[in-house]
């Protein structure tokens, strides 16, 4: 094989070629009157790049060319050019396939020598008549689509022919095919084979004759003058809207199967025609939702793993700040890899005519919610029926962070009594905390989480972990496995510790919160040292036989990373406040000492002036009388 410009210039090389022989040999023999011809000789690099194929489409030639040193060619090409006549290539007999498309050739002709011919291609030329294939009794395709033939003839001897394509020609009647048992294709469209040039025929016999398919057949609907048919004997007739559509569109049958057709039996063909068609509409749209759901659930998968690209590829240039490709998903990548674009145009052209795709998804299938996209966490804000929101067993969370998921969990409890099962795929599971959030859904009996697009599926423990921090749900089942009486007394064992430590080191002020008012009232027995160790247990008991989780299990919570960052704000806020504040009190404490030492030192002097004043006002007793009276007679005033 040769790629496309290697065949170009090889194709100009022959061209060129074809063209000096011509001219020299018109020159050498202008005064003869017999016809000359181009003479084609490749050169040894030519016939190794193509040894057994020679192609000369649409290199302008009227006639064939001689072919020298060429017998071996197994494949020739003479497509469209203005070659009319078949000749000088009766040496030619090794040749297997033979292209003659779009030339304008009137007669076949010069192929009596190619006995191993298997292929023969004379589509768009001007034969008239099929002759001179007696001798290619090898063939296996003939092709002779667009000419102007007018009947089927010559060919009962080709007992090997497999495709027969006469379409496009003149043909009148389909006869004289006997012989050709290996025939598989017959392509007889656009000829003159239709009833409009029937016009007088009335009974028409077309038993077991294949008929598969309705449209075979279309074309009787438009004769006027057919009033009885047959088609028994063919796959057709045993679908069940045979007789209806067949009396739908043949309105003018009296007979059909020879069976006269009754008034009752046209009406109800005609009913059952448009329900028919009704169905087959209502089936059409049905294909068209579910190809934009399936559409729109790609681009959402898109856009999930473009987000979850970025965010890789953000947390490698981090950590990597040499210009080395960023391992995502174990495989070297880079920030806008073709892929993406690709994949952007692929998308865009499959949905071309339908509506704008969505970037979320909601939808109830039966007792399953599916939710596709952030976006569809909206919904559970909607005013859903009763009947719809009662039916929902099973919510499907696929394509969002478990972190969004979070935040709506609690609505579950209300908008979803009573939903049992929830499912998690590509929701960016990574850690065993994350589960302790489920601890907020009204009541679990499944959990189902996909591996793909969480990796805590992968750690060994996790399953023992959900059914140890869930108990109070009792789980049924996780992942579609049944879960045993082993299993929550393993994941006793192996996470029990950790919830006693947990809620041990807790302070009292953060445990308080976790629990409920008559669960506070339990703890602060406890803490009044009535209920010791034994209180605990019969705690945790009681709480286990309730069916709410206990103590221990509720220090296990989990926060949300949006969440931890308002706590840090928040605690952030606190810190400054309080430093302000001890600030301004060590800068007002210090100011009062400042003042009592600086009392200190003028005190005595102070005193001394006092005493002296108080000495000297009441040194004159009658004075002083006198000063004391008026004094309170001005307050009066």
């Amino acid at each position: 094989m040769i790629n496309k410009e290697q065949s170009s210039f090889h194709n100009r090389l022959l061209q060129h070629d074809l063209e000096k022989n011509y001219s020299g040999r018109q020159g050498n023999d202008h005064s003869s009157s017999i016809t000359s011809f181009p003479v084609l000789q490749r050169t040894a690099e030519e016939k190794i790049l193509n040894s057994d194929r020679l192609t000369l489409e649409r290199q302008k030639l009227t006639v064939c060319p001689i072919i020298d040193g060429e017998d071996h060619l197994r494949l020739l090409n003479f497509q469209h050019n203005f070659i009319t006549r078949i000749q000088n290539i009766s040496n030619l007999q090794h040749l297997v396939f033979l292209d003659l498309y779009d030339n304008q050739i009137e007669e076949i002709s010069g192929l009596s020598t190619l006995r191993s011919l298997r292929v023969l291609l004379l589509g768009k030329n001007r034969l008239k008549k099929i002759s001179n294939l007696e001798n290619l009794k090898n063939l296996d395709v003939l092709d002779l689509h667009g000419n102007q033939i007018t009947k089927i003839e010559n060919i009962n001897h080709l007992g090997e022919l497999r495709v027969l394509n006469l379409a496009r020609n003149l043909l009148t009647i389909v006869d004289n095919i006997n012989g050709l048992d290996s025939l598989t294709e017959l392509n007889l469209r656009h000829n003159q084979k239709d009833v409009d040039t029937l016009p007088c025929l009335q009974r028409l016999f077309l038993s077991f004759n294949n008929i598969s398919s309705f449209e075979d057949i279309l074309c009787l609907a438009d004769s006027s003058s057919l009033s009885d048919i047959t088609l028994d004997g063919n796959p057709i007739a045993q679908e069940t809207w045979y007789k209806h559509t067949v009396l739908h569109h043949m309105m003018q049958l009296r007979q059909l199967d020879m069976k006269r057709i009754t008034e009752e039996e046209r009406r109800m063909a005609s009913v059952a025609v448009r329900k028919e068609e009704e169905r087959k509409r209502e089936s059409h749209k049905q294909t068209l939702l579910k190809e934009k759901k399936r559409l729109t659930i790609c681009n959402i998968a898109r856009q999930w793993e473009i987000q979850q690209n970025r965010v890789a590829l953000v947390g490698s240039l981090n950590t990597n700040k040499d210009n080395e490709p960023c391992q995502i998903n174990g495989s070297a990548a880079y920030v806008f890899p073709e892929e993406s674009r690709s994949l952007d145009t692929l998308l865009s052209s499959a949905v071309q005519g339908l509506s704008v795709l969505e970037s979320h998804l909601v939808e109830v299938e039966g007792d399953t919610l599916y939710l596709y996209g952030s976006g569809a966490l909206e919904c559970l804000d909607r005013n859903w029926s009763v009947q719809t929101a009662a039916a929902v067993v099973t919510v499907s969370f696929m394509f969002m962070e478990f972190d969004e998921i979070v935040q709506v969990l609690t609505k579950l409890k209300t908008k979803f009594p009573n939903s049992v099962h929830l499912k998690f795929k590509e929701t960016n599971l990574v850690a065993l905390q994350q589960f302790n959030a489920l601890a907020q859904v009204n009541r679990i009996e499944q959990l189902t989480v996909d591996p793909q697009g969480n990796p805590v599926v992968s750690f060994t423990l996790w399953k023992y972990y959900v059914l140890f921090r869930l108990n109070h749900f009792n789980l049924q089942k996780i992942n579609g496995i049944e879960v045993t009486q082993n299993d929550i007394v393993m994941a006793e064992r192996l996470f029990g510790i950790l919830a006693y430590v947990a809620s041990s080191e807790l302070p009292h002020y953060r445990m308080l919160p976790l629990l409920g008012e008559s669960r506070r009232k339990q703890f602060h027995y406890l803490l009044e040292g009535k209920g010791k160790k034994s209180g605990i247990g019969n705690e945790e008991g009681s709480d286990n036989r309730a069916g709410g989780e206990s103590t221990a299990r509720a220090t296990l919570n989990y926060s949300t990373k949006d969440f931890h960052m308002e706590k840090l704000e928040e605690i952030k806020g606190r810190r400054t406040l309080c430093q302000t504040y001890v600030e301004n009190l060590v800068k007002e404490a210090a100011d009062i000492n400042l003042k009592n030492e600086s009392l200190q030192k003028l005190w005595p002097q102070m005193f001394i002036e006092l005493v002296r004043d108080a000495v000297v006002e009441i040194r004159n007793k009658n004075s002083y009388m006198k000063l004391c009276l008026q004094r309170i007679a001005d307050q009066k005033e």
